[in-house]
């Protein structure tokens, strides 16, 4: 029990403190977990966020859930989520009660907001795209993803697009096999092989039956959106946007601009972003529809996590695997270069005054290192002043 209130003290104070986005929340809990309390150590937290790369889902989360889990067992996963991520739904909840009923195309401040997210969105993009596509085969497959993505938008093309990513990668980085050696460092995990491959196929039922049920009632429609785009998600919480867009915005539950406030104001609050889907959901049903939504898009990240874990060891030291993720990576770019123009550029930028805010809001971001708060705050106030 002590374990377990250290475990959800520590992710508590990190989900209050952690902003910046994915990479920066892998920051804060190496410091936190491995240079001050010593948790793990360096070589096995590294692997543990290899292994939270390599799947889908939101990795600063699933990092927290694996140091939870290695620390008070299944349990401790548990406790570790709800700990960095309570502040943040809670804060995203409390937004959306604020907009409803609001008349959002006539409020400058939201406008602000969807200039935020276009700022935020490329600042994102560029960062992702020097790491993941910086040579000539990769960036080939980013612009293959974008031309895909953007001309047939629908979630069973970007599926598609991973998929054939993926493969492209295995054969076209064959010749890097030999180079991608990877020290080897045992995970400790307390989490049978059992309750590991149960994870597994929970996962994967969940993902074939859930459509199938969907049409039954609203609330299970609502559990296979969020579900579905949280368990096809590679990338990190940017890549969300397209398909939680896809799934969300065409059913008429939330409008485009509500929903790009939304996301907009995400990037305000500490913790990770897939809390995104605490505002949806309370705008689509209150403070039930928050619940059911932020478990369904979290519930794929824990049963992989919990799956995985006990088998890593073994599968990330196979290159072929490793290749095919090289080309995942670069499609996913392409996927939000696609979701960068429509619908978040074709809705927010429309007069020169609208390029130049975003331009001075990119700048305190990438060049001025800004806290993602003052970029928001900035862009409500600027939206406000215009209009």
């Amino acid at each position: 029990m002590k374990r377990l209130f250290e475990v959800f003290w520590v992710s508590l104070k990190l989900g209050l403190t952690s902003f910046g986005g994915p990479v920066a929340h892998l920051g804060y809990f190496h410091h936190e977990y491995v240079r001050r309390r010593k948790w793990l150590d360096d070589q096995s937290y590294a692997d543990l966020v290899a292994l939270c790369q390599f799947l889908p889902g939101p990795a600063s989360s699933q990092v927290g859930i694996g140091i939870g889990t290695m620390r008070a067992g299944l349990v401790g996963g548990v406790v570790a989520w709800i700990g960095f991520t309570l502040p943040s739904v809670l804060a995203l909840i409390l937004f959306a009660l604020f907009l409803q009923g609001d008349a959002l195309g006539d409020v400058g401040w939201i406008h602000g907001l969807k200039l935020v997210a276009v700022a935020i969105v490329a600042h994102a993009i560029i960062g992702m795209g020097q790491k993941l596509a910086p040579d000539r085969g990769r960036a080939t497959i980013v612009i293959l993803a974008l031309a895909v993505a953007l001309l047939w938008p629908s979630s069973i093309t970007q599926i598609s697009i991973i998929i054939v990513a993926g493969l492209i990668g295995l054969l076209l980085f064959k010749k890097e096999q030999a180079e991608m050696k990877h020290e080897s460092a045992v995970i400790p995990t307390p989490i049978h092989p059992t309750i590991a491959i149960i994870s597994l196929l929970l996962f994967f039922s969940l993902l074939l039956i859930l459509p199938w049920l969907r049409d039954l009632h609203q609330g299970i429609a609502l559990f296979d959106s969020f579900y579905r785009a949280g368990a096809l998600v590679f990338g990190g919480g940017h890549v969300v946007l397209p398909l939680l867009q896809a799934e969300i915005v065409p059913t008429g539950w939330v409008s485009e601009e509500t929903f790009l406030a939304g996301y907009a104001a995400t990037q305000a609050v500490p913790g990770p972003l897939f809390t995104f889907a605490a505002y949806l959901g309370t705008i689509i049903n209150g403070w039930g529809g928050a619940l059911l939504a932020t478990v369904a898009i979290f519930l794929p990240a824990f049963l992989l996590v919990i799956g995985m874990l006990p088998f890593w060891d073994q599968l990330r030291k196979r290159a072929p695997v490793r290749c095919a993720l090289m080309g995942i990576n670069a499609a996913v770019i392409g996927i939000l270069i696609a979701a960068f123009y429509h619908p978040i550029w074709t809705s927010a930028i429309f007069s020169p005054w609208d390029f130049v805010i975003v331009t001075i809001l990119y700048g305190m971001l990438a060049f001025w290192k800004l806290p993602p708060w003052t970029i928001v705050v900035t862009g409500a106030l600027a939206g406000t002043i215009l209009i």
